[in-house]
Order: structure tokens, then C-alpha cells, then sequence
């Protein structure tokens, strides 16, 4: 057995079925903690599995990265349904294709799970308080964490706060700011309800593994959330709760230790829970000698990095294989490809990270930079830079305009966060930025076939629409 056990499954469908049969009852489920945080517990199961939607192959890293200007289609997955189609910006919501679907169904399944938890721990009275705050916390957390995902990659989308799948299979699609505006009240709940300690698998506190969601985690997305809708002053607050927590959080750690498990740069990971294996981010992104190769990190990232930068020298953030006459370059934050006869936490050196300073650090840069304190953004900037082993711009630009800075925050959230949970397609997106550079890619990527500014947003699935009337498909599908 391993880390997180389980108590129900994940088969149940937005649209079209009730809750299957086995689905364990509210009274049963949330008639003590142990239970309750075993139905909890399942949601992490699924996140952390390799072959699920979170990681590997069919996470938004790997994806991500296919549809923006990061990633090139190995000779692994040339060929392999869907990523070519990811690759060359060629989404397509028919009845024969499944883009798009990869993420919908699964996040619909997850966000039914943490609306079964909302309901069944707010009306349990058999839970001790501690469990029970933690618990709904967590699960509000989580709920702000999947919409955040489906918001940026469809739009509009059905806005289900409830376990009633026959009101849920006939919902239409919400507005983006009402899906903000939940995310936005879910975090907020979730920073009053948990824990602000690091729990372990029984809620009992001083854990040292950084999984289960901390009222910090619901800081971290909550800046995130607030930068992402232009609430600068917001982002800049949120952002510098995490920075100034420096027992917790600080100094950022080296390049090759930022992704241990529960290294100071972790917020959030997820814990596996398969064998002989560490993170699918490894597997799936690490070339072995020889092969395969799935994916390989694109000139367009490679010619981004300015000289110098650590993060691009083989064997820190980069690493390489040459196979035949062929050198790849990948991604190499993770550098556990494969790890046979582990079989507990204790023998990884490497969980999924979801949460990061890095990035707060980059948030609260970009905010202050639109809030023109511009000091503050170079002071927020530079401390990436300088763990990238890059001169500061406080010594070589302290003048820098506005505009200038903001482009050199845009700039270094893309070699800094590169193949992470699609930050560079959310960014390209969210900056308005994405016609001038895809228009570009796109055909040398799809061999001279056009950027239609269309591809920016996913398709809905073509089974989603025929089972509910109410939702309408995105423009150019």
C-alpha cells in the first residue's frame, strides 16, 4: 500500500450519469475523521498518478508546452494521437477528436468530489472542529485550483457548486469573471479554514511532507488569481505574505534543490503514489539514453535564455541526450526519470511541485511594476535573476521604464517557469500577447499552416454539447 488511500472513485460525469452505485454515502463518508479524510485523500490519489491528468503525458506542462513556443514533438509522440495536433496548434472539437477532453471530464470529476465534500462536512456533526476546518478548506482550495485551470484554457465554463448532477447537466456556461469571482471566494474561505502548518496524512501537525494544502498554498493561488485579474494591489499583498514568511520560504534554495520534495522553494507538491517512479514530469520529459523521446525543449525557449543563465547549462535546469547524430535538449528540473523498487515516500527524492516561490516572486514584480513602484519590482526580479547567476538590473538598468521592466518580468517568467503547468500559454493568453508571437510559430511548427487566433481557447468536447443544449462551443470549432 501506499501513501494516500481512497474511499470512492472518480467515474462520475458532468452531464449525463448519476453517482455511481458504490459512491460512498454522505452520512457514511463524513461520519468520523478517518473516513472523511480518506474521500479527501482519493482527489490527491488521482492528481498524483502518472497516466492522470495532472502529469506526464496529459498534464499541461507536457500539452502546455506542445501548444505554445516550449516544446518541440519528439519522434516518440509524432505520430501519437493527440499531441500532434497539440503541437501544430490544431485543436478540433468534432466527434472524432478528443482534444480538449483530456482535462474537461477529469476536472468536472474532480470538482463533483470536492462539491460532495463541501456538502457532506458542512452537514456532518461528527467531525472534530480541527478536521473539519482543514478539511473544507482543503476541498475549497482544491475546487478554486481546478476552475482556475478549466477557466484559462476554455473561457467561459458551468460554474457547478453543487452534487446535483441534474443541475449540473443542464448548466451553461458562466461568465470568466463569475468564475474568477468564485475561485476568488473559495480561496479566501480556504485561508480562514486552514491550517497554517504543514499537515501529514492523519491532519496531525509539524508534517514534514509540503501536500496537504496550507493556508499559504491558498495565499500563492490567490495572487495568482488576483494578478491574472489586473488586482494588482491584491496580487502585491497576497504575494508578499509567502515572500515575507522567510521561516518557511526563505532564501530560495539553489537551482538543483528548488525541486526536492519539500525543498524551501515548495508551497504545494503533490505526493506520489506509484511504483518505481518519482514524478511523471520525469519520466515524461527526462530522454533516457537512447530514447524515447517524447518531447524536446524548442530553439524558440533555448534562443530565450540570455547568456550565462544557469538555468540553461546542462544539468541544472536543461540537460541533454544525443541519439544517433541528434542532440536533444529537455527539460530537467526533475531529474529522476525512473527510480525501480521505490515503494514508500521515503524513497523519492522528488514530488510534483504545483506552488513555488519563484513565482510569487515574479508576481509581486510584475504587480509593483503596474503599480509603478518600480524599485520594488527590480528588488523582486533580481532575486531570480541572481539565483540564475545573472547581473541585476539595479546594477546594469536601474532607469529602466515602465514598459521596459514589464517585459523583462514577462521575459523571465518564461525561462524561469518554462514547462510548468502551462504558464507560458496562460501568460501569452492573459498579456494579449499571443497572436504576435503564435502567428509566428504556428507555421514554422504545422508546416506553413496558419495561427487562427481561434486555437487560443480549447475546444469543448463534442460529446458535452450533444448531452447538454444549454452549452454553446467556443468560436472557430
Amino acid at each position: 500500500m501506499l501513501f494516500l488511500g481512497f474511499i470512492i472513485n472518480s467515474c462520475k460525469k458532468l452531464v449525463e450519469t448519476a453517482p455511481p452505485t458504490d459512491y460512498v454515502s454522505g452520512t457514511s463518508a463524513f461520519a468520523s475523521d478517518g473516513t472523511a479524510i480518506a474521500v479527501i485523500n482519493n482527489i490527491y490519489y488521482f492528481m498524483s498518478h502518472n497516466n492522470g491528468y495532472f502529469q506526464g503525458a496529459s498534464g499541461m506542462s507536457f500539452l502546455g508546452g506542445l501548444l505554445s513556443d516550449e516544446l518541440s514533438v519528439g519522434p516518440n509522440f509524432a505520430n501519437a494521437d493527440p499531441f500532434p495536433n497539440y503541437y501544430q496548434n490544431q485543436l478540433a472539437g468534432t466527434a472524432t477528436t478528443g482534444e480538449g477532453s483530456e482535462s474537461w471530464a477529469p476536472i468536472y470529476n474532480l470538482i463533483y468530489d470536492c462539491n460532495y465534500a463541501v456538502e457532506g462536512l458542512n452537514k456532518s456533526t461528527k467531525l472534530s472542529p480541527f478536521a473539519k476546518n482543514q478539511l473544507l478548506g482543503e476541498v475549497m482550495f482544491l475546487r478554486a485550483f481546478f476552475y482556475f485551470d478549466l477557466v484559462n484554457k476554455f473561457g467561459p465554463v458551468p460554474l457547478c457548486v453543487t452534487s446535483d448532477y441534474e443541475v449540473n447537466s443542464k448548466l451553461a456556461r458562466a461568465s470568466v469573471g463569475n468564475v474568477f469571482s468564485q475561485i476568488i471566494n473559495d480561496l479566501k474561505a480556504a485561508q480562514d479554514l486552514l491550517s497554517d502548518q504543514y499537515l501529514n496524512g492523519v491532519l496531525a501537525p509539524f508534517g514534514s511532507d509540503r501536500v496537504r494544502p496550507t493556508k499559504w498554498a491558498a495565499t500563492a493561488l490567490l495572487a495568482r488569481a488576483y494578478l491574472y485579474g489586473a488586482n494588482n494591489a491584491k496580487a502585491e499583498e497576497a504575494a508578499t505574505v509567502l515572500i515575507n514568511n522567510v521561516s518557511l520560504f526563505g532564501p530560495l534554495p539553489a537551482l538543483n534543490s528548488a525541486f526536492l520534495k519539500n525543498s524551501k522553494e515548495a508551497i504545494w507538491q503533490i505526493q506520489p503514489t506509484e511504483l518505481d517512479f518519482n514524478t511523471g514530469e520525469g519520466y515524461y520529459f527526462i530522454i533516457p539514453p537512447g530514447g524515447p523521446v517524447n518531447a524536446f525543449l524548442s530553439n524558440y525557449l533555448l534562443n530565450s535564455f540570455e547568456a550565462n543563465d544557469q538555468r540553461a547549462i546542462d544539468g541544472n535546469w536543461i540537460n541533454s541526450e544525443t541519439i544517433g547524430t541528434t542532440t536533444y535538449r529537455y527539460p530537467y528540473k526533475y531529474k529522476v526519470y525512473y527510480s525501480p523498487g521505490v515503494s514508500s515516500a521515503s524513497g523519492m527524492s522528488e514530488y510534483l511541485m504545483v506552488l513555488r516561490m519563484g513565482e510569487q516572486y515574479l508576481i509581486r514584480a510584475e504587480a509593483r511594476a503596474k503599480l509603478n513602484n518600480l524599485a520594488g519590482a527590480i528588488a523582486d526580479l533580481d532575486v531570480i535573476r541572481q539565483r540564475a547567476g545573472l547581473p541585476l538590473i539595479a546594477n546594469t538598468n536601474p532607469g529602466i521604464s515602465q514598459s521596459a521592466l514589464l517585459d523583462k518580468i514577462l521575459h523571465e517568467r518564461q525561462v524561469e517557469l518554462f514547462c510548468e503547468w502551462g504558464h507560458r500559454w496562460f501568460d501569452l493568453r492573459r498579456t494579449g500577447n499571443i497572436d504576435a508571437v503564435m502567428s509566428v510559430v504556428t507555421p514554422q511548427k504545422a508546416a506553413g499552416a496558419l495561427w487562427q487566433p481561434t486555437q487560443a481557447l480549447f475546444p469543448l468536447p463534442y460529446r458535452e454539447l450533444q448531452y447538454n443544449p444549454n452549452l454553446m462551443q467556443n468560436p472557430g470549432y
